[in-house]
């Protein structure tokens, strides 16, 4: 017995020591959770991407890069925790699909300079001049499709970019950028220059062309050259967006969604104490209907609330609105196994079983029905997470971690504490303390 009381008091610590980590991790801002968009403020944009000239196969890796693009150039203009994601959207009637880039950028709620971050990066692209298309007599509206070929190279093949000047830099030099590509950029490159030598290509950036060279000779280095022109501000410029990231392929911003540090502030305080009063309302039905073993469920549900919020913080997990409901729905669930256990020791000591035995008892009975109805949420948070948009990903993640989460509390935890109790006769006050609503 005292073995067993040992271990509910080294869980009970253990909780503590979580809960403590969790609320000081809040407090002293080292490790805060992570808001979204709707808790926090901010601008959403959502991009259209256009894969006309991209093949099928490559759809994917265009979008990964054009996600790690963006994502980059974010960060190096120091939003914090930035939110970048691609998604395909299909649409059920006309049959026609399309895919995104959904962007959050939490604290910049003006909207002009949230597409600025993202509208100043270029699209870089190297297309070959199609055979028998004369540049000389081409008008300036003629589209890009009519004269050159899909893009060979675009900007997910480049390493970095940098000024540099033709000749030896004195007067009469010009101001072009050099640009070294990635080792997959490297070899497209050196084999589209052996096959083509004496043939034209055009380096585009945001579809204007501009130049438009004759390939001499294999360049097997991975380096290209940009000349256009340029003053040595414009060319240092132009290197310096490529660096951030030349996008791989065009995008058009879809529309636009701010939100208000005030709002977020307000939803922020109402999912808290919407998930208070939900948590006082179960572990108040749980203690007036369950009696002893009501107050010990209470105190697992507590140590089950600062395990599920100290892993939010750990992982970490993006609260959103549509997560604190789940978390609140969570809260309700993680009661549920505790509910089936106590029916099941009622029942028991209904047949006659001490105390003791029918907690034992009641616990083994109520597994298989505690297991399976656990399995059948679990699955139901992957199918939604799996399928979901980003607003229904985020509700999965916080539902599925919270009832595997529950359903190891209501395990351990609530039959640790009962067990530790230590109670084993059939007296009417342990059947009054083991009993439910108004029976014994």
């Amino acid at each position: 017995m005292s073995n067993r009381r040992l271990g509910a008091l080294a869980v009970f610590l253990v909780g503590v020591a979580i809960g403590w980590f969790a609320f000081a991790g809040q407090h002293n801002g080292w490790k805060p959770f992570k808001l979204g968009l709707d808790l926090s403020g901010g601008t959403q944009l959502v991009y259209k991407a256009d894969l006309a000239a991209i093949q099928g196969s490559d759809v994917t890796d265009s979008m990964a890069a054009l996600r790690d693009t963006i994502e980059r150039r974010v960060n190096l203009f120091g939003v914090s925790e930035p939110i970048v994601q691609t998604q395909h959207v299909s649409a059920a009637i006309s049959g026609a699909s399309e895919d995104r880039l959904i962007i959050e950028l939490p604290g910049i709620t003006d909207t002009k300079k949230a597409i600025d971050l993202i509208g100043q990066t270029p699209v870089l692209e190297f297309r070959m001049l199609k055979p028998g298309a004369d540049l000389s007599t081409a008008a300036s509206t003629t589209p890009i499709a009519t004269l050159f070929e899909n893009a060979a190279i675009t900007g997910k093949d480049l390493a970095s970019a940098q000024l540099e000047f033709s000749g030896q830099g004195g007067v009469g030099s010009e101001a072009v950028v050099a640009l070294h590509f990635n080792s997959h950029g490297a070899q497209v490159f050196a084999d589209l220059t052996k096959k083509n030598v004496g043939k034209i290509f055009g380096i585009f950036l945001d579809g204007s062309l501009i130049s438009a060279p004759v390939i001499r000779e294999s360049i097997p280095n991975g380096t290209a050259v940009i000349s256009g022109n340029f003053t040595p501000d414009g060319a240092k410029e132009l290197a310096r967006n490529l660096n951030y990231g030349a996008l791989p392929v065009p995008i058009e911003l879809l529309f636009t969604q701010t939100v208000s540090g005030t709002l977020g502030a307000a939803a922020v305080q109402d999912g808290i104490m919407a998930a208070l009063w939900g948590i006082v309302a179960v572990v108040l039905f749980m203690l007036v209907w369950y009696r002893l073993p009501g107050l010990i469920a209470g105190l697992a549900l507590l140590i089950y609330i600062v395990v599920t919020l100290a892993l939010f913080q750990i992982i970490p997990v993006t609260m959103t609105a549509a997560g604190i409901a789940a978390f609140i729905l969570s809260v309700g669930m993680a009661v549920d196994a505790n509910v089936l256990i106590f029916e099941r020791m009622k029942e028991e000591m209904r047949g006659g079983k001490n105390v003791g035995d029918a907690i034992h008892d009641g616990f083994a009975r109520a597994w298989p029905s505690i297991r399976d109805s656990n399995i059948s949420s679990m699955i139901t948070a992957v199918i939604l997470f799996w399928f979901g948009t980003s607003l229904i990903k985020g509700f999965a993640l916080v539902f599925g971690l919270g009832v595997l989460i529950s359903m190891l509390t209501a395990i351990t935890v609530s039959r640790t504490f009962l067990m530790a109790l230590g109670i084993h006769s059939k007296t009417n006050l342990a059947r009054f303390l083991f009993g439910s609503g108004i029976s014994l």
